[in-house]
């Protein structure tokens, strides 16, 4: 059992939280039983280690030890003051995973044929960033891209707010908006900019053929050259006296939308 919170071990972990340590060493870490047990599931190649204190081990021995020691995994025991120093949140519910990251491209994203993508824009709230790659993850999207202004996506609050989504379908990071449109155009994908004073409502807008949602920034929105560049702007529709819809609900209704017209491609399932 690790014991000791000043080790070199936990010290290397906890380093983790840094986005300069993740991008050297390729690496991030997965605090929780959710997100670990699909790490397990889902990436079980990629997991470095997993680390339980006993409590945990006992709590999650079906879902998460008996899967990891399957795919002959390393499992380590610690004790909650070691476990609570690795972990970025406060509660980290005795179980974290290091991984290794699997960078994919747009061009193998386009290869594969998707259906229906979304690209987040300036995105800096990393709940917001999650929660629509989950919302993705649900909503049968076949991949999530991610602008290199927008917030680190294997940050441990987005990492966490992903829910495990984050090992279902592909991620593509580090994006410039105005090149991806055009490669997204020469793919025949059209692009939808979700922006409240768009033209088109969401309910007449053309859902039917492979298309991309570019979502903007939590505070300002899409820039008007990004929506100029994009084939339509669609607005979700307020019924009530809500002023506006938070990021990462407009984006799961878009594309909970999409996905009632268009079938799932499945890429990266």
């Amino acid at each position: 059992m690790l014991t000791n919170p000043r080790s070199d071990r936990v010290k290397a972990v906890r380093s983790l939280q840094k986005r300069s340590v993740r991008q050297r060493t390729g690496r991030f870490c997965v605090e929780g039983p959710q997100g670990v047990r699909e790490a397990v599931r889902y990436a079980a190649g990629r997991v470095r280690d997993v680390y339980l204190t006993a409590e945990a081990a006992t709590r999650y021995a079906d879902d998460i030890v008996a899967p990891a020691r399957a795919a002959d995994l390393w499992l380590h025991e610690v004790s909650p003051e070691v476990l609570a120093e690795m972990a970025e949140s406060e509660a980290p519910q005795g179980v974290l995973a290091v991984v290794d990251d699997a960078p994919t491209t747009l061009e193998t994203v386009l290869a594969a044929g998707p259906r229906l993508l979304v690209l987040l824009t300036n995105v800096r709230d990393p709940g917001n960033a999650g929660t629509v790659i989950r919302g993705a993850d649900a909503a049968g999207a076949d991949a999530v891209l991610v602008s290199a202004s927008s917030v680190d996506v294997l940050s441990p609050k987005v990492v966490r707010s992903t829910a495990g989504s984050l090992f279902h379908l592909p991620v593509v990071t580090g994006l410039e908006v105005e090149a991806t449109l055009a490669a997204l155009r020469a793919g025949g994908v059209r692009t939808l900019a979700a922006d409240g004073a768009g033209s088109t409502a969401l309910p007449e807008a053309d859902l039917g053929g492979p298309h991309c949602w570019v979502m903007g920034n939590e505070a300002w929105g899409l820039p008007e050259e990004t929506r100029a560049a994009c084939d339509e702007v669609v607005h979700v529709p307020i019924h009530g006296r809500a002023e506006s819809l938070n990021l990462a609900m407009a984006a799961t209704i878009c594309l909970y939308a999409s996905a009632g017209v268009l079938p799932s491609a499945g890429l990266g399932r």
